[in-house]
């Protein structure tokens, strides 16, 4: 039987790291707790990330100089047509068990990283579609608090707490056909697709949801959205605004991601 599963951490993707990370910070009151030269610098990958309440806000961008068409990231965002979502980082307590599965299903693992109490398994987009999937597990692990090996050691003792942003509440993923995409993520990952608010494929997780929407932003199957709980939703679009940023109702778009503000 499958154990539990957390939206643990949201990664994103720019071409440019220092402006995405500057606007994320000044919108939604986020402090970066982690940076670093993302696999000592195999994929010309580099990375910042915020902590949100134990669960993570990630941004990666091509290093300066390097050729997009030689990285995955890099092949992503022309894909994709610029910045935007890239990956969901699940967490779980039985890794090895869903490995198999994944074997049993036919899905590639494209990345297996594993260190002391860490076990990462990361799939390959497309025999899951929609965006990367990663899966990881840290051993003893009884709440969002203690090591988390993606944000550094002893993140904790760095993050800052947000006056306005308290939690990653949910992940939208965009696609042609919505329904068969939460079909395709459901068997993935051993859960039920529910109908959520307006008819939404909904997955439903211990911690978060994932839903799937039709693609209508002429940028195809991806990560297209992001769930905040903020608890003043004027303050973070009036930063937005201040900041030049695109904001519709209850939405920031900031690297090429739809921010929908939850009032906590």
């Amino acid at each position: 039987m499958a154990g539990f599963l957390w939206l643990r951490q949201i990664c994103l993707v720019a071409r440019v790291l220092a402006p995405v990370e500057a606007a994320l910070g000044e919108v939604f009151r986020i402090n970066a707790c982690y940076r670093e030269n993302l696999f000592g610098g195999k994929f010309g990958l580099h990375n910042v990330i915020f902590p949100i309440n134990g669960a993570f806000l990630e941004v990666i961008s091509l290093h300066p100089g390097v050729d997009p068409k030689n990285t995955p990231a890099g092949r992503y965002l022309e894909r994709r047509k610029g910045d935007g979502g890239y990956m969901v980082i699940l967490e779980c307590n039985d890794v090895d068990r869903r490995e198999k599965h994944m074997n049993t299903l036919g899905v590639r693992i494209v990345l297996h990283p594993k260190h002391d109490v860490f076990n990462e398994i990361q799939l390959h987009p497309s025999d899951t579609g929609g965006a990367l999937i990663a899966i990881n597990e840290t051993a003893g692990r009884q709440g969002f608090e203690g090591p988390y090996s993606p944000a550094g050691p002893e993140w904790w003792l760095k993050a800052t707490p947000s006056d306005l942003t308290s939690a990653i509440l949910a992940a939208e993923l965009q696609s042609p056909d919505p329904e068969a995409l939460a079909a395709k993520w459901g068997a993935v990952l051993e859960r039920e697709v529910t109908s959520g608010i307006g008819g939404v494929p909904t997955i439903l997780l211990e911690i978060g949801s994932l839903r799937f929407v039709p693609a209508r932003d002429g940028r195809g199957e991806g990560l297209g959205g992001v769930d905040l709980a903020i608890t003043n939703r004027e303050r973070v679009l009036k930063a937005a605004v201040a900041c030049g940023l695109h904001t519709e109702n209850d939405v920031v778009h900031i690297c090429g991601t739809r921010f929908y503000l939850v009032q906590a």
